[in-house]
């Protein structure tokens, strides 16, 4: 753009000028109006629009790299991690956004433990147990004051239709047993959908004040070794022990394109359990909250998905990726299950249920067998 000199503009008639900056106005005016009125039109208009997918909503590789805090440890004694080791299997121990995966030994439990307490951290612990479910509860329990967050801040949130029916099992030093009514149902759909708007709900108005973590587990499990502080992460899912060789387009994510949870062939990272997932108190508020809005649309739309709500878990944590998975390892019991065994069973088409129910077959088992010899 040439510019008018000043002294051009002087010599100017008085008609002239006021046609010159005329134009002026027009041309600062009309680019400013009609930024203007397209801010409006995308305030009023675009934003009343929901996206296709509101699992997809966030969209965010990692909401926070989660390192743990530097804190000055005093001197222990642990033996020194290799960077160099052979190994029987090459397994992956990191995702291709960065986060850890969490196997058996690739992490020193005594230095995490030390950070963690000097942190002062606090861990809820949930599990719903409604009809049937509650005879699991026992197990569940104690097993879990066994392996789970040894040494550390626990609080047990149980929800249950039952809280005359829950067993009578002390919790150690530092733990506590809070029970919570809830809702049961004869539709399982139902039931996962209720489990989900009730985590979002008590984490927004109290988990949040009490602890700082949330694991969330179904109560059918049973806890074999010990599970501690290596697993918390900003947000953590599991890797599903049938599905974690297979490629993404054998995995049981939801097919149907209607279905908010739909996972088209050519996506996915991995196949996450819907039985034991967690995080920090915000980032399982966000997951549950999303899922079960989802989970309420397709109800609405008379839409069944594969897997109830691990379908829509499975949708969330691939636009929203994990800080921390878990490997198998944390799905199945190494004493009683013959993984090689396992699958080649289950790619035969002799086995169709996942690891969890074979575990809660074994508690079954072990329930019935204490009941006979009382």
């Amino acid at each position: 753009m040439v510019e008018t000199p000043k002294a051009v503009i002087q010599l100017l008639p008085k008609s002239e000028k006021s046609k010159y900056h005329s134009l002026l106005s027009v041309i600062f005016f009309f680019p400013l109006t009609l930024s203007l009125a397209f801010s409006v039109y995308a305030f009023l208009v675009l934003g009343r629009q929901k996206p296709k997918y509101i699992l997809a909503e966030d969209s965010v590789t990692v909401r926070e790299v989660d390192h743990l805090k530097i804190v000055n440890v005093s001197r222990m004694w642990y033996y020194q991690s290799k960077l160099l080791a052979t190994s029987s299997e090459n397994i992956a121990i990191q995702t291709p956004w960065l986060a850890p995966i969490v196997w058996d030994g690739t992490f020193q439990i005594k230095i995490l433990n030390q950070q963690f307490r000097l942190q002062n951290v606090s861990i809820g612990l949930v599990v719903f147990a409604t009809g049937e479910y509650v005879a699991f509860l026992k197990a569940f329990l104690q097993t879990a004051e066994t392996y789970f967050m040894e040494g550390h801040r626990v609080k047990y949130y149980i929800f249950t239709d039952q809280p005359a029916s829950v067993p009578l099992v002390k919790p150690s030093k530092g733990r506590q047993m809070v029970i919570l009514e809830a809702q049961a149902s004869a539709h399982p759909l139902n039931t996962y959908i209720y489990r989900m708007e009730v985590i979002s709900l008590f984490s927004q108005e109290r988990f949040a004040k009490e602890v700082d973590y949330l694991v969330c587990a179904h109560v059918n499990m049973v806890f074999c070794n010990s599970v501690g502080v290596e697993i918390l992460s900003s947000l953590f899912g599991t890797l599903h022990p049938l599905f974690f060789e297979f490629p993404r387009q054998m995995l049981a994510y939801e097919r149907q394109p209607q279905s908010q949870a739909y996972i088209s062939e050519d996506e996915g990272d991995f196949y996450y359990s819907g039985a034991f997932f967690g995080g920090k108190v915000l980032e399982v508020y966000r997951l549950t909250k999303l899922c079960y809005q989802a989970m309420m649309l397709d109800q609405a739309a008379h839409i069944q998905v594969m897997r109830h709500d691990e379908s829509y878990l499975n949708k969330y944590l691939l636009h929203n990726k994990p800080t921390k998975v878990l490997s198998p390892e944390y799905m199945w019991n190494k004493e009683f299950l013959n993984r090689q065994r396992f699958l080649e069973e289950f790619i035969n088409g002799e086995m169709f249920a996942n690891v969890l129910y074979v575990i809660a077959y074994e508690v079954k088992v072990m329930l019935k067998s204490q009941g006979q010899e009382s």
